[in-house]
């Protein structure tokens, strides 16, 4: 399944998207430009940590949107159908009880 098409775009359709995001992310990961430099963020914060953290910023922004656009609806109904065990043993079974 190409995905949930929650944003309302179709199946799929942030996906290539959220690959370009990657790609970005994939390529400015490494940031040989601010080896040298010895400049700090804020008076104390070297500026290719806080660079690293913005990065890690926009990571978690990509996962989000990889969670809200593209995430397989077929893992949800999966989990969202009841167990088997759990019809079969009635209430509570599967909630950490040992039946005898």
């Amino acid at each position: 399944m190409a995905g949930s098409g929650r944003s309302g775009q179709g199946p799929g359709a942030g996906r290539y998207w959220i690959w370009g995001f990657f790609l970005v992310l994939f390529v400015f990961h490494h940031d040989f430009w601010w080896w040298g430099d010895r400049t700090l963020v804020w008076g104390f914060l070297p500026i290719g940590l806080a660079y690293h953290a913005g990065f890690s910023v926009a990571a978690g922004a990509l996962w989000a949107l990889a969670a809200r656009y593209d995430w397989p609806a077929h893992i949800e109904e999966w989990a969202d159908q009841p167990s088997r065990l759990a019809a079969a043993d009635g209430p509570g079974a599967g909630a950490g009880e040992v039946r005898s």
